[in-house]
């Protein structure tokens, strides 16, 4: 390569470097890249003509061209990179992002009144000492039965109360399967495994084969369960007290037990709580009215000997209510049907929002 030719060379160098510093866009960059650079550029077409050089040429010229080429890929790569930062700075300086919009008059999700309802009692009875027990919705009727001190012609144990499986669906131990009708097999799993001194509340799903205004085939109910040593009715009584109390948000408010008969307490009793039906609206807490609210009972011998406790050691009592009925009581809601309707206008109306806090009266 002649001196003439390398001054040319030199020259078109400073003017590619020249231009480069000149231009303000990414898309000039890429222009003079492609036109030093890439398969035709003016670079690429000197380094072609190394190939017809003497080895002695070829040696001088060689590293001198791959020279040019680094200043020009570094000085690409230099450009590059501060019309991007430039380019960043421009947008957080522009762009802004509006926090103070208001949010949306509706949110796209909302607690149901059932989720609500279970939220509240499980805190109300957290402050009463009492955990929260889940067990399995297909159950095996030993556990949902006979370890209840159901006997086998129970009408609760007809093919017309309760969603068995098939003849064939049994356990290991040849127990029938089915979809459990109250979450009292949760008590007998806890007693069974862990014994006694136990407080617990178990609230869930359960099936019955029922449906009107005030029944579903699937709703919702809570249990409770103590067992320990010298309890009496006193505390039943006491803690149920202590419970409609803290969840109606009522100070003063008439109860009663009514003896009552369920095979897996002895005795029993039904607890109403005080009401007023006049004028078309049940109002909770006055009136000369009563409403049935929840069963309950001292623990039969026989469960706790089903489960490995000493009748003569301990004794406990269990109480259970329906969730759905409690959030229609508390809340208003006039037929169960609903609580199960794809109705976003019911939803829009008695749902609670996701930052809603449980109520938390309890001034026990």
């Amino acid at each position: 390569m002649t001196s003439d030719t390398t001054s040319e060379t030199e020259q078109k160098i400073a003017d590619t470097l020249a231009r480069l510093h000149r231009t303000d866009d990414l898309a000039g960059v890429e222009a003079i890249r492609v036109e030093a650079l890439g398969k035709q550029g003016w670079l690429n077409q000197l380094m072609k003509t190394l190939g017809k050089m003497s080895p002695e040429a070829r040696q001088v010229e060689g590293p001198r061209l791959q020279g040019m080429r680094t200043r020009i890929s570094e000085a690409l790569d230099d450009r590059k990179a501060a019309l991007e930062a430039a380019e960043l700075e421009r947008r957080l300086a522009t762009e802004t992002l509006d926090l103070t919009l208001p949010a949306p008059a509706m949110p796209t999700g909302s607690v149901h009144p059932v989720s609500q309802v279970m939220d509240e009692l499980a805190e109300i009875f957290a402050d009463l000492g009492f955990s929260v027990a889940t067990g399995p919705e297909i159950e095996d009727d030993w556990h949902n039965f006979t370890a209840l001190n159901m006997a086998e012609t129970h009408p609760a144990r007809a093919m017309h109360d309760t969603f068995y499986f098939g003849e064939q669906d049994r356990d290991a131990e040849g127990n029938r399967m089915l979809l459990r009708p109250h979450p009292s097999p949760v008590q007998i799993r806890a007693m069974v495994e862990q014994g006694a001194p136990i407080r617990l509340i178990a609230p869930g799903r359960v099936y019955r084969s029922d449906s009107d205004a005030t029944h579903t085939p699937m709703f919702h109910q809570i249990e409770g369960l103590v067992i320990d040593k010298n309890i009496h009715m006193g505390h039943l009584k006491g803690c149920l007290i202590d419970f409609i109390k803290a969840y109606f948000e009522l100070d003063d408010f008439p109860v009663r037990l009514r003896p009552h008969y369920f095979p897996f307490t002895e005795p029993s009793a039904e607890m109403d709580i005080g009401c007023d039906r006049s004028g078309g609206k049940l109002v909770m807490g006055q009136g000369d009215d009563w409403l049935e609210i929840l069963g309950c009972g001292m623990v039969h011998p026989n469960v706790l000997k089903n489960c490995g406790i000493d009748p003569e050691e301990y004794q406990g009592f269990a109480f259970g209510a329906g969730l759905d009925r409690l959030a229609m009581l508390k809340y208003g809601i006039p037929d169960l049907r609903t609580f199960f309707e794809p109705d976003q206008r019911w939803l829009q109306h008695y749902s609670f929002g996701p930052y809603d806090q449980p109520n938390k009266t309890f001034k026990g």
